[in-house]
């Protein structure tokens, strides 16, 4: 029998006692989700999830007796929130739906445990353990679970009408988890009913895609999405962009262990246009961290591999080191995918990698001077003021930053005098 009693997330305390408190008294309780399939898999467990036939008062009329901080996160939908030690464990009662209109369900409380995981989306989520940790599979999971297919539960068009964001999911879970070809009818029903995603809120559209491209390779997700259309009914832009870049971007990421990261590898399959980067930011309400992050890349510039340093601490000074480390990560991606057997592209990625070390190290100095010493040296105030100090920061990185505050103060009274 498949079990997780041995693994030392399931054996946790406070775990344990929150699966005694619901499943004492005839309720039960089972984790559902994430950290039984990831457990099985040799993942990293996050979150637990537990569901139980418990109603919602009951779980917090139990957690009171038992001294437990009960949080009612969303107690009309029958989640509870138990915290232990500062540890929240989300307990959700059995649900069935009672209607569906593809972006929310109206649901009831139920105790059928059959019931409850075919209302799930994919069978890899719909694993359920025990109290005593042995694996509940109600749904042919663990089969899917081996050969790393991701699967509807049931009719995959009717699992994605209940839920349309189902579309993005079943993609994501692909990206994280899936392995070979995607299952063919999930395939089908996400191309049928790509039209729908427009119907959804744009946070959770853009929170699924952000998911999906933190996975270690989300290549073969996005190559599948847009091979059935729905890659271009979340992203338009890469319609005449394409996504060639992903997977010698990857091939890099891997060689040179960096951090997996979603807004890089949009940026590889989105064009650098700052006024179609405006509009996907908002279309897909980015925060102002992110849509920052893209207008720079889009407003740095393209960077030559043989720049001499000097020149290019002047092109940091000018430009967001940000975007510029895009543009060198990017850059660096293509480089290396050209490089096998051709020595030009292995010295430019060579270059290219220096330059990205550089840019990673580098401070940007403060301009010694302000408008005060401007307005001392007798300057008029006005646009003049800008203008002369503006003439000498120029000067002052044309001398790569190294002419010091007392120099400049007698250049600044010069040209105020002139």
């Amino acid at each position: 029998m498949t079990s997780v009693a041995a693994e030392p997330w399931f054996r946790d305390k406070a775990l344990q006692r929150v699966l005694a408190l619901l499943n004492a008294d005839g309720g039960e309780g089972r984790v559902v989700g994430g950290a039984v399939r990831n457990s099985l898999m040799g993942l990293p467990v996050a979150d637990i999830d537990i569901a139980t036939s418990l109603l919602p008062e009951t779980v917090v009329e139990r957690a009171a007796v038992a001294g437990i901080k009960a949080v009612p996160t969303g107690i009309a939908h029958g989640t509870v929130t138990l915290v232990i030690d500062g540890t929240p464990f989300e307990i959700t009662t059995l649900r069935r739906d009672v209607e569906t209109d593809g972006r929310r369900a109206i649901v009831a409380f139920s105790e059928d445990w059959q019931a409850d995981a075919e209302r799930r989306d994919l069978t890899i989520n719909a694993l359920y353990a025990s109290a005593d940790g042995s694996v509940v599979d109600l749904v042919d999971g663990l089969a899917d679970l081996e050969r790393r297919n991701i699967r509807f539960i049931g009719d995959a068009a009717t699992r994605i009408a209940e839920d349309y964001l189902r579309i993005l999911r079943f993609f994501r879970f692909f990206a994280h988890y899936g392995n070979g070809r995607p299952d063919a009818d999930g395939l089908r029903a996400c191309a049928a009913a790509r039209s729908k995603i427009a119907t959804l809120s744009a946070e959770r559209v853009w929170s699924e895609m952000k998911k999906l491209l933190s996975a270690g390779d989300p290549g073969r997700a996005l190559l599948w999405m847009r091979q059935v259309g729905v890659l271009t009914e979340v992203l338009p832009e890469t319609e005449k962009w394409g996504i060639d870049a992903i997977p010698a971007l990857i091939a890099t990421e891997q060689a040179l262990d960096w951090v997996a990261d979603p807004l890089l590898r949009l940026a590889a399959i989105v064009p650098p246009d700052a006024g179609r980067l405006a509009k996907l930011a908002e279309r897909l309400r980015l925060s102002k961290a992110e849509a920052g992050h893209m207008q720079a890349w889009a407003s740095a510039p393209a960077i030559k591999d043989d720049i001499s340093e000097a020149a290019f601490d002047r092109l940091l000074y000018r430009h967001d080191p940000i975007g510029v480390t895009v543009r060198l990560k990017l850059a660096l991606a293509v480089a290396r995918g050209k490089a096998e057997g051709d020595f030009e592209e292995m010295a430019r990625s060579a270059r290219l990698g220096n330059l990205l070390e550089r840019a990673s190290k580098w401070k940007k100095p403060a301009f010694p001077l302000s408008g005060s010493d401007a307005l001392a040296a007798g300057v008029t105030a006005g646009p003049r003021v800008g203008e002369l100090l503006g003439k000498l920061e120029q000067e002052w990185l044309e001398g790569n930053f190294t002419d010091d505050r007392a120099k400049l103060l007698a250049r600044l009274k010069d040209l105020a005098s002139a």
